[in-house]
């Protein structure tokens, strides 16, 4: 997972009137936020992930839809208490050839409503050369979604930035040629 905020132990507890010990809300935070469970991204590709892509044909990207979504928790220590919602940001795509795509949300996955030849309207990759003389004859495709988690409790809120999920997966990428016969 991302990096979690670092708070000083020697700052961790206020003294309460009377000479009691209250948890700083920060700690109940980062134990709320080490307990998320954030989903691995399941990465899906159009063509499918099974099957050869093309060079010069529009590849679809997109993360499975149960692995993108806000995911909650909640941490109480001494009475205080913290909910911490994650919600995914943007997912970056290193495509294995060099090329790196940016979307600002899971993706679109690619239906027959769509045309064969037609790109993504906002996860798309388009291929210039194939996989074959590389290593294992595919590329290496990764995908790291960030979160950004919002927290609230003991009268304060705030956001802790900035956790990442990678998943990655092979792909093979070939050239298509036609011949043209009479």
């Amino acid at each position: 997972m991302g990096i979690l905020p670092r708070f000083d132990g020697d700052k961790a507890k206020k003294p309460k009137p009377g000479g009691a010990h209250q948890v700083h809300v920060q700690v109940v935070v980062q134990q709320a936020v080490k307990r998320l469970k954030l989903p691995k991204p399941v990465i899906r590709t159009s063509p499918g992930e099974d099957l050869m892509q093309v060079v010069h044909v529009p590849t679809w990207m997109w993360v499975e839809g149960r692995t993108w979504g806000p995911v909650s928790t909640s941490a109480a220590v001494d009475g205080v208490k913290v909910t911490a919602t994650a919600r995914p940001q943007m997912a970056v795509w290193s495509m294995g050839e060099g090329g790196q795509v940016v979307c600002r949300g899971p993706g679109t996955p690619y239906t027959d409503t769509y045309s064969p030849k037609a790109s993504s309207p906002d996860c798309g990759y388009t291929y210039q050369r194939a996989s074959l003389s590389v290593p294992g004859r595919a590329y290496t495709v990764s995908v790291q979604v960030t979160w950004d988690v919002e927290w609230q409790g003991a009268g304060q809120s705030g956001v802790v930035p900035g956790l990442v999920m990678t998943a990655q997966r092979r792909l093979v990428v070939d050239e298509v040629q036609a011949v043209v016969t009479r």
